[in-house]
């Protein structure tokens, strides 16, 4: 990215390179990411390639009539996570003018209430738990779209820590609800409690601290520790 905004600038010099990279580059090309970015265990610089060259294709235009691309991304999204509000697709992806593709498919989905009436849309034949399903403990990592892929974030985070969401930090869900942080010093898995839990909860989340610690080690131990709870 930085090679293109460099030959960008000598003919755009006044956006300035951030500009250059984000606005035009980012937004108006389709490029993929190329290997070896984001390879277990290893780092390396972002590259970039066309998408056209990736696929070993042209690009489809957009077609004359309706947005059958926006129509998939809304059927994606609620795959994956409604119940939603349309409200909440927009936040997830950053994306304006999807009201029409979510009114073009209206009629294939089904609507329900939340506690607050807001009107949430899925897929028909989306499975829906029971309300009374328990939840397990589950570590999940930085940025994760269970978080980040809702409008109202207070249904997994409380407001007190809903900063953590866009910091960057590893969070432990507990009966479904963020309830501590995690990071890794050496080959322990460190938990950090965001209120108190019970002994039941501490031990479920060493339980799966162990198994996530024995994932990332290189020899499988599966060293854990569960800091004390805030008073």
């Amino acid at each position: 990215m930085a090679e293109v905004v460099r030959v960008l600038a000598g003919r755009w010099p006044t956006p300035g390179h951030r500009a250059l990279g984000e606005m035009v580059v980012a937004a108006l090309v389709p490029v993929a990411q190329m290997p070896p970015r984001g390879l277990w265990r290893a780092k390396a610089g972002v590259r970039n390639v066309l998408l056209s060259s990736w696929l070993g294709r042209e690009i489809d235009p957009p077609a004359p009539d309706g947005d059958p691309v926006g129509e998939a991304l809304v059927r994606r999204y609620l795959a994956a996570y409604g119940p939603a509000t349309a409200g909440d697709l927009r936040a997830w992806c950053g994306l304006a003018g999807l009201p029409a593709a979510v009114a073009a498919i209206r009629e294939e989905l089904v609507t329900f209430r939340d506690e607050r009436g807001r009107k949430l849309l899925d897929l028909p034949d989306a499975p829906r738990p029971d309300p009374d399903t328990p939840a397990p403990v589950r570590f999940l990592p930085a940025f994760d779209n269970a978080i980040l892929g809702y409008q109202d974030r207070g249904r997994i985070i409380d407001d007190a820590h809903r900063g953590l969401s866009v910091a960057g930090e590893r969070v432990v869900l507990v009966d479904g609800r963020v309830a501590a942080t995690w990071t890794v010093e050496a080959d322990t898995v460190v938990v950090t409690p965001l209120r108190r839990l019970s002994r039941a909860d501490r031990t479920a989340v060493a339980e799966q601290g162990r198994e996530l610690a024995s994932f990332l080690s290189d020899d499988g131990s599966d060293r854990v520790r569960v800091a004390a709870s805030p008073r």
